[in-house]
């Protein structure tokens, strides 16, 4: 359970256990109070405690004597402060949204322990936004991860993300997150220390994630490098190169731009797997595969056995299950080609 339930079941425990510490102190002492000031027997003590604080209106059990009288009065003061006290720190704990938290923080959790292939994201400044409006334009699941009251708060607003307040250096907390489940983690903390931290917890926990970190500093990226990061981003660095590129080369940058950042639902480039190649492709080149004939998409790279890449390759080249294809072409032409790897001749 995250912080907030906790928080949560601490309040409500420790209310309800006051109230019943409370009660059991008015009833034992208006029970021994009546017994000694008026000399009325157990039941007859306890049964006029009972209708002394809840006001019920029913006649005393004896008429009480003057300082009978006062001990009541005390006992009925007693007995409503305690219980509003107890009732107050409900009202107040329900009126400043708290419980609202709660329940939205409990529905959370639960669709939390269902995900799988979802992606964390540590952090929700400004890149962890960005990241969370990318994943979510590829209909992709993720959780996000953030210790700030205020930055929750803010998360809160959106009743379809997924969040977990707390801090996801310690490993209870991306256990909560579902890092065994999870496909991949995003740190966008500005603090170096903390990402290289996240990492090295992550990939503790989690050796087949794939891990991508931002750094602000030059030196923080062999760090995140060794303590498990699959890549590390540096946001000015990239800034600083794009402002220049749109000066160089503007037209090439908001042409890629415009297919990269979704601004086209007509063009896009995706990768391509082709681990699940049919078998009558195997040992084939580009030329004779067809692939643009049969789809209309366009190859315009290949990731080679996982390591190399090859830039607009050669129609000869020859496909095997190990590489990664880069196509361009619109939607409906990609899945096309996707469908014929499969699928074959």
């Amino acid at each position: 359970m995250s912080q907030q339930v906790n928080k949560f079941q601490e309040v409500s425990s420790r209310t309800i256990k006051v109230g019943i510490a409370l009660l059991f102190f008015v009833m034992t002492a208006g029970t021994v109070g009546y017994m000694q000031i008026e000399d009325m027997t157990l039941i007859e003590a306890y049964f006029m405690t009972v209708i002394t604080i809840s006001t019920v209106g029913f006649k005393e059990v004896r008429d009480l004597s003057d300082n009978g009288m006062v001990f009541t009065s005390g006992l009925i003061i007693t007995s409503l402060g305690s219980f509003a006290y107890v009732g107050s720190t409900m009202v107040r704990f329900i009126l400043d949204g708290e419980l609202m938290n709660y329940i939205k923080t409990y529905r959370v959790d639960k669709k939390i322990l269902k995900l799988k292939d979802h992606v964390i994201i540590v952090g929700y400044g400004r890149n962890g936004e960005q990241a969370a409006l990318e994943l979510a334009a590829h209909n992709m699941d993720f959780v996000i991860i953030d210790k700030r009251d205020n930055v929750i708060s803010r998360v809160r607003e959106y009743p379809e993300l997924l969040y977990i307040k707390g801090d996801a250096t310690h490993e209870d907390v991306l256990a909560q997150a579902g890092v065994y489940e999870a496909r991949a983690l995003i740190a966008t903390t500005p603090n170096d220390a903390d990402n290289v931290f996240v990492v090295l917890t992550a990939r503790s926990m989690n050796p087949n994630l794939t891990i991508v970190s931002r750094a602000s500093e030059l030196e923080s990226n062999m760090k995140l490098k060794r303590a498990g990061a699959t890549n590390v981003i540096m946001p000015e660095r990239i800034g600083g190169q794009r402002m220049a590129k749109l000066v160089t080369q503007p037209d090439v940058v908001e042409f890629l731009e415009h297919i990269l950042m979704q601004k086209s639902k007509d063009v896009s480039i995706e990768e391509v797997s082709c681990k699940n190649m049919d078998q009558s492709f195997v040992g084939k080149s580009i030329a004779e595969l067809k692939f643009r004939d049969i789809s209309g998409a366009n190859i315009i790279g290949i990731k080679v056995s996982g390591a190399r890449y090859v830039f607009n390759p050669d129609p000869n080249m020859i496909i095997t299950r190990n590489d990664q294809l880069f196509v361009i072409g619109s939607p409906d032409q990609i899945n096309t080609l996707r469908a014929e790897i499969i699928q074959g001749k």
